[in-house]
């Protein structure tokens, strides 16, 4: 394919039980994902503890589009693009920072109040009797087509077209409802920077690969092998007890992944271990149970903690933990190219433990420099480069497959080892990539 992919082009890509390469590997599909699928799905673009001081902000980067998160006042983000209205300048070149009380054009000083609203311009004189004022650039900073901050969580869909922020999330949303939750007062904040990892694949793979039960086996067999290996000989009171409780887990077997259970959502989200995950072990913390009692009451904070996914993909651009509480943001930066950010977040006035179970899984597992990351990204790597040799055109998803399962969603599955979360992330993709959603 050359250009931008046709609906026909994409509609035979995708199989009940199986995917073309070219999902991965063709320009035109990759063109035609930022124009359709990245703008009219609702994207996450941060927390907004990110930004905590008027005049904050966080800038990133969705189909090729430069957007900045802003703190317009106490209560209060927006997010615009990050582009003057005047001749296209960035407004701001840094990742975050503080622009004091107004945005102001480094190239030629146009100034901009919080909300996006034009504030003043050099030589405003020399416009008197222009046409400035009726046209776009007159009226302020744009704005993508809808934003939705939804208990602290922030997301936009670019396009003015698409699925509202309920109907499109749906239950998916109970993830981070549960993290809210979690919660004594109420309040999450992230935990400094993310860690931020550039892999060269397809941003298709990764995702996938947050709903594969089946690959840490063999996968991360080393990483699982050393930490059972160090636990056998720690002290109960050892630091390093923390390490082996979030990565003992890996070595659980096909039978543990298999009855963990998942959840199949439209628009490609899902839940996987909706009866247990390698989270739910974590040693119990006897105070902090008793505020979210007295915030909850003691059956609501019982179920509170009892819920504790695997995984939920909020598709496409998120994957979520409840606990410990770890956001990993997707974003494409080219058709072999994924930025893939880890946040750590923790309730503001929660016990340290849960900021160190936090910190320590992102750093652990999702660091580009740990036991189990380099795994995955050798993988992911080398998989991108394999899937341009000859011969099969198509990758299987037949495992679990049964006829007239694309008629039945959402739906729950008592397995975790299904390839239906999967296959259910590529008729999501289906839908956004298509003519409705």
């Amino acid at each position: 394919m050359t250009g931008s992919a046709s609906l026909e082009d994409v509609r035979h890509l995708v199989d009940p039980d199986r995917v073309h390469r070219d999902l991965y590997t063709d320009p035109g599909i990759y063109a035609r994902e930022q124009t359709r699928l990245w703008a009219r799905a609702w994207v996450y673009i941060g927390h907004d503890s990110q930004t905590p001081a008027v005049g904050d902000y966080y800038t990133t980067e969705i189909a090729g589009q430069s957007l900045l998160m802003l703190r317009k006042s106490a209560d209060e983000v927006t997010v615009v693009m990050n582009r003057c209205a005047h001749k296209g300048s960035l407004l701001v070149h840094d990742t975050h920072g503080n622009c004091g009380k107004v945005l102001r054009c480094p190239y030629h000083a146009w100034t901009y109040r919080l909300d996006g609203s034009l504030l003043a311009i050099p030589l405003k004189k020399d416009y008197e009797g222009t046409n400035l004022s009726s046209c776009p650039s007159g009226k302020g900073l744009s704005a993508p087509g809808a934003v939705m901050n939804y208990k602290g969580f922030v997301f936009v869909r670019l396009s003015e077209e698409g699925p509202d922020f309920a109907s499109y999330f749906g239950e998916a949303l109970a993830t981070l409802d549960n993290m809210v939750a979690r919660a004594p007062d109420g309040e999450l904040s992230v935990l400094g920077q993310p860690l931020r990892n550039v892999i060269q694949c397809n941003w298709k793979l990764y995702l996938e690969n947050v709903n594969d039960t089946v690959h840490p086996i063999s996968t991360h067999e080393s990483a699982a092998a050393a930490a059972k290996d160090v636990a056998e000989s720690l002290p109960e009171t050892s630091d390093t007890v923390l390490a082996m409780e979030q990565l003992l887990p890996f070595g659980a077997g096909y039978t543990f992944y298999s009855e963990m259970g998942a959840r199949v959502l439209p628009y490609g989200h899902s839940v996987l271990g909706t009866k247990f995950s390698i989270h739910t072990g974590y040693a119990a913390l006897p105070d902090y149970q008793r505020d979210l009692e007295a915030r909850h009451g003691e059956a609501a904070a019982k179920e509170i903690l009892q819920f504790s996914p695997q995984n939920t993909v909020l598709y496409p651009s998120l994957a979520a933990k409840a606990s410990p509480m770890i956001l990993r943001v997707v974003r494409p930066l080219a058709l072999d190219r994924t930025l893939v950010e880890v946040w750590a977040f923790a309730p503001k006035n929660g016990p340290a433990r849960l900021r160190q179970r936090a910190a320590s899984y992102a750093r652990l597992v999702f660091s580009p420099m740990s036991v189990v990351a380099h795994d995955d990204v050798h993988l992911f790597e080398s998989q991108q480069r394999a899937l341009l040799c000859s011969g099969n055109e198509w990758l299987s998803l037949h495992r679990g497959y049964q006829e007239g399962e694309i008629d039945q969603t959402p739906a729950s599955i008592d397995s975790g080892n299904n390839e239906w979360v999967i296959r259910n992330q590529h008729r999501g993709w289906l839908a956004l990539m298509g003519e409705s959603a």
